[in-house]
């Protein structure tokens, strides 16, 4: 969903600045010739040169030319001439048997990270505020400490006996504790003969030389001094290890080495018992294999550097925790925006379709229930998280698993990118899906794309990586039904999109049959009936403009063929789909006809199902 909104927010944007005659500052330097206005655009034709430009979806040949190009819509002239369609995108397992060497290890260095996360509990812990920066006064410090060196509290000369050149401290002991030994010169200890006092007015007495010889180095002096004395005066009286004694402690360290890993193992043990339980989309992390998909999507969101992904996917834990996600799902936020945006159906690998329907919001009074200002702006943003999130955990998170969404946009009525408000939410939007939503999109399909967005398109493309743009479908308005049923089947596509899916006899595991009607062509359907029963049937011709007709033929040649449904032409504007029965009493069949006088293909789709009767 995210990559989808981003290349329409991104489409928005750019359109934007060429309507503003703004010349295009992030697009190659071979475009950034002049500028364009969006009435001078010209329809997009195709590219003979896309060095990006995966290979096209193969079809059976008839239906080829369908998936290089869209070719002219007949009634509209801004019909694009062509939409190159990516190629298909294959989704990567979600087996860790399935998995190279390199992403295996690096799955199981996450896990690492994610349990030692879980027993620190750092998933719920707010990170601590970097230090602030030091007080002016420390850098103050330095200067007040010289000063203050500089004049020491003023002791008597005439108590010291200082000659640096003959003073000879190991030969000379302190007669008596009022008198003391001359200063040490640099780099020379002190011989202390008397107690720890004795020590202290050395200190002193050092101390006041400081105001007669030089400062600097006296200082030095009386720091080595104390020192040296310090750790020539012992506190208390240290026994001697005897060597018994130290056998008896080398026999003993490979115990206390058992005990400490024991120590260590027991703590281990502790704190995975009291390690913090973490959910994600309603899976449990590390609880059991599910865990292993959810990981897997945020390494490959992160081209498996091991790094990156745990801390997306801490960040996404805080944020989940700040925006209130699971109290969001229980709530309930209005149906005032259920037709934006709804789930329908499955693709032809399962995956569940989600239909974003942007032309709603031409609605005014919808438009300013939903972006008028910033607190309404926040309640679309969090229905949109809701829904979103009801959507993710109906998946299927079990290796090999659909664990992913097929989002069809339709863009037909879009609003343009003047909307600054929905450009605004869109943004928002798009940042946190980015953010906190990896890897759950199969595909996106567009359709009903107008002519402006295809331009656009074609700038923002480059900027694209391989793999998002691999995902990307576009189809024009004359081309949507059948770009959609090439991805769905009939039966899952809604009736508004070119499918069969309607609330009616039939459902949606009501299997269709999908016949391709060639120009200036007729084809016949027929359906053999053996026995007495009510026959129901749904046909559709994506677009018409044919013609249908039904009839019942018995297998008796004495019995008359019967005329279910004369002959008529069915324009494009009529019911999209028509639904007959006829009871049936004796055997025979019920044929139908379709009459393609166009000199185009169409796209013919049917089911029937039988329901016994008696008389």
């Amino acid at each position: 969903m995210a990559e989808g909104e981003e290349v329409h927010k991104q489409a928005q944007e750019t359109l934007a600045r060429v309507e503003e005659e703004v010349v295009v500052t992030d697009v190659p330097q071979a475009e950034k010739a002049a500028t364009t206005t969006v009435e001078k655009v010209p329809p997009p034709v195709p590219e003979t040169e896309e060095p990006t430009k995966p290979k096209p979806i193969k079809e059976e040949p008839e239906e080829g030319a369908a998936d290089a190009e869209v070719s002219k819509s007949g009634d509209n002239i801004n019909d694009e001439k062509s939409i190159p369609l990516s190629g298909s995108f294959k989704e990567e397992s979600t087996r860790v048997s399935d998995l190279p060497e390199t992403e295996k290890k690096a799955l199981e260095e996450l896990k690492q990270l994610v349990q030692e996360a879980l027993n620190k509990h750092e998933f719920t812990t707010l990170p601590s505020p970097p230090p602030p920066p030091p007080p002016k006064e420390d850098q103050e410090k330095p200067e007040a400490l010289e000063e203050k060196d500089k004049n020491p509290v003023e002791e008597k000369p005439s108590q010291v006996v200082a000659d640096d050149e003959t003073a000879n401290p190991e030969s000379e002991t302190v007669a008596e504790p009022e008198k003391m030994a001359e200063p040490a010169k640099e780099g020379e200890t002190v011989e202390v003969t008397e107690t720890v006092v004795v020590t202290e007015v050395i200190e002193e007495k050092v101390a006041a030389e400081v105001v007669d010889d030089d400062g600097a180095k006296t200082v030095e002096a009386i720091k080595e001094t104390i020192v040296s004395v310090s750790s020539l005066v012992p506190q208390e009286p240290t026994p001697t290890t005897s060597e018994a004694t130290k056998e008896a402690e080398e026999k003993a360290a490979p115990s206390l080495e058992a005990e400490a890993v024991e120590k260590d193992a027991k703590v281990d043990t502790l704190a995975s018992l009291l390690a913090e339980e973490v959910s994600i989309w309603g899976v449990p992390l590390l609880a059991d294999e599910r865990s292993d998909v959810i990981l897997l999507k945020f390494l490959r969101a992160r081209d498996f550097k091991v790094k990156d992904a745990f801390t997306m996917i801490k960040n996404t834990v805080r944020w989940r925790k700040e925006f209130g996600i699971d109290e969001l799902v229980e709530q309930e936020l209005g149906s005032d925006l259920e037709k934006v945006a709804f789930m329908h159906g499955f693709d032809k690998e399962g995956h569940p379709v989600c239909y974003n329907v942007y032309g709603e919001f031409q609605n005014k009074e919808l438009y300013q229930k939903a972006f008028s200002d910033e607190e309404k702006r926040l309640r679309f943003l969090r229905w949109r998280i809701q829904f979103l999130e009801r959507s993710i955990r109906k998946l299927d998170f079990k290796p090999g698993g659909i664990s992913t969404l097929v989002q069809v946009n339709d863009l037909k009525n879009s609003p343009g990118p003047n909307k600054w408000e929905l450009r605004q939410a869109t943004k928002q939007a798009l940042q946190l899906l980015q953010d906190n939503y990896p890897e759950f999109v199969a595909k996106q399909v567009f359709i009903n794309v107008p002519w402006w967005y295809l331009a656009v398109n074609r700038m923002i493309s480059p900027f694209l990586t391989q793999r998002t743009k691999s995902k990307f479908v576009f189809a024009g308005p004359s081309k949507s039904a059948e770009t959609l049923l090439r991805y769905i089947t009939a039966e899952q596509v809604p009736v508004k999109y070119g499918g069969l899916s309607k609330d009616g006899e039939f459902g949606t595991t009501d299997a269709a049959t999908e016949v391709t009607v060639r120009p200036a062509a007729k084809h016949t359907v027929e359906f053999p009936v053996t026995e007495s029963c009510l026959l129901t049937w749904e046909v559709r011709v994506v677009g018409w403009d044919v013609s249908y007709g039904a009839e019942f033929v018995p297998s008796a040649e004495e019995s008359y063929t019967v005329i279910i449904q004369k002959a008529r032409k069915v324009a494009s504007s009529e019911e999209p789909v028509v639904c007959n029965s006829f009871k049936i009493g004796e055997p025979g069949k019920v044929v139908l006809t379709i009459d393609n006088a166009s000199s185009k293909k169409k796209k013919l789709l049917y089911r029937l199902k039988t329901k016994a009767f008696s008389d």
